[in-house]
């Protein structure tokens, strides 16, 4: 019923994380054979079906003391949402951001942060308005962007904004 994502070994915990800790899992139904997996909100890799072996989409939250091991620790590029409760717009968006988790699941991870909960981090990346949106690879942000958009758009920014720090390379090929 379960799996992580794979890395090295089959290790689901990045190397030097905090020993004993658990890192916060989400239930996922996967859209290729519908079985309930476990994803960790930080592991190597990237998160995959236990029966089929299906990529599946990688959603977690973060905050201002698990950022770096969440999000710019990750194998995967970050789409970051900086959002809060209050927010309508952010509520209207959050469906788009993960269908578009969706949609490129095994190639980017979506990463929500309630900017109220984590004033630092609100702070370090100057959020002036919400929802603001950022693309992290590597722990670099490669694009950010201010407000709602519909799925289509979201997806494009992503995919124009991956291609860009890839320096144009197919994201269809897995090239990179």
């Amino acid at each position: 019923m379960s799996t992580s994502p794979e890395g090295p070994g089959g290790r689901g915990r990045r190397e030097g994380s905090t020993a004993g800790v658990e890192a916060p899992v989400r239930t996922v139904a996967c859209a290729n054979c519908g079985r309930t997996n476990r994803v960790p909100a930080a592991a190597e890799g990237s998160p995959r079906c236990g029966n089929c072996r299906a990529p599946l989409p990688w959603i977690a939250e973060a905050g201002d003391t698990d950022f770096g091991e969440v999000a710019e620790q990750a194998s995967l590029p970050v789409l970051v949402d900086l959002w809060a409760t209050w927010c309508g717009p952010c509520r209207m968006v959050s469906p788009a951001l993960e269908q578009v988790a969706k949609d490129l699941a095994g190639r980017i991870k979506l990463v929500k942060v309630d900017i109220d909960k984590s004033p630092a981090l609100a702070r370090r990346f100057e959020v002036q308005a919400v929802p603001t949106l950022l693309v992290l690879d590597h722990g670099r942000q490669v694009a950010r962007q201010t407000g709602a958009a519909p799925a289509h758009e979201l997806r494009k920014w992503v995919d124009e904004s991956l291609s860009a720090s890839h320096g144009a390379a197919d994201p269809a090929s897995g090239r990179h």
